[in-house]
């Protein structure tokens, strides 16, 4: 068994090559390998996937994928790219992250764009197991300025999820597939929160007062914009500041629970686990 791991210096993907490491043979398709962090017991090799030319090589050999798009424009395109070569090179599995939600009626753009990755891998002819996570905890690291934190859950709750639980879960999935084929999975944690509440479960940890700023939709379109992401990107999280404000993401489910038969993190774990980085954001 070789398993390949795409957008592997990513946040989720990171944590998937940490997940395998050691358990299996597994190999990070990265564009410079001079460029990309080291993982002990992983094999690095170069690659793109908007150039389906230079993926044969990486492919080779390879039992099972693990494949994640960045959130784009082109995603189905990169996507396509790689189910095409996993054809090519006789993958057995693909384990593909999409999105919360993700339909051809979504009310994201970033939804509507899984949807039609999703479908050509269900019908690609392989077998493939799909991952839909919630919000990612880890978002939280991102949006806290001082004492004020911000996000994209408006006044509602919603059950995010700490990465390390779907990279568990993916991990799981990749060396021992026969029961996930042809199964979605919505992936989020072991309850839904308002981020009033992870507010107040930093200041708890930390110490010093947190509050959270809820900002409209183009408030947070315009925010993101300032902090300097390009307009296709700001306008796909400010849609989901509009979804999520809507009650889209306002559920738990069993599904981590019953691949790991464990609990994923709530989000007091996940805040206590970080307690360094936010006592210094």
């Amino acid at each position: 068994m070789t398993i390949l791991v795409t957008g592997s210096t990513g946040m989720v993907s990171s944590e998937v090559l940490r997940e395998l490491a050691g358990k299996a043979p597994v190999r990070a398709l990265v564009r410079d390998r001079s460029r990309a962090p080291r993982i002990d017991g992983v094999e690095y090799v170069e690659g793109d996937l908007d150039r389906p030319s230079t993926l044969g090589p990486a492919f080779d050999g390879v039992t099972a994928l693990w494949l994640l798009t960045p959130m784009g424009p082109l995603a189905p395109a990169q996507s396509g790219n790689a189910v095409w070569a996993a054809r090519q090179a006789g993958v057995r599995h693909v384990v593909r992250l999409s999105a919360i939600g993700a339909a051809h009626d979504a009310p994201t753009r970033n939804g509507r764009l899984h949807a039609l990755s999703d479908a050509e891998l269900q019908n690609s002819g392989l077998d493939w197991t799909i991952l839909r996570p919630s919000n990612f905890m880890q978002n939280l690291l991102f949006t806290l300025n001082g004492e004020e934190l911000y996000g994209v859950f408006g006044e509602r709750r919603v059950g995010g999820i700490d990465v390390r639980d779907i990279a568990a879960v993916a991990a799981e999935i990749l060396i021992a597939p026969g029961r996930h084929a042809g199964k979605i999975y919505t992936l989020t944690g072991p309850e839904s929160f308002t981020l009033h509440q992870a507010a107040a479960e930093i200041s708890r940890t930390v110490g010093r007062p947190v509050r959270y700023v809820p900002q409209s939709t183009d408030e947070t379109r315009d925010g993101l914009l300032r902090a300097g992401l390009d307009e296709w990107m700001a306008e796909a999280l400010a849609e989901y500041r509009a979804a999520y404000g809507s009650g889209f993401g306002d559920f738990a489910n069993d599904h981590v629970a019953s691949i790991l038969g464990r609990s994923p993190r709530s989000i007091g774990e996940f805040v206590r686990d970080h307690r360094e980085h936010f006592a210094g954001a």
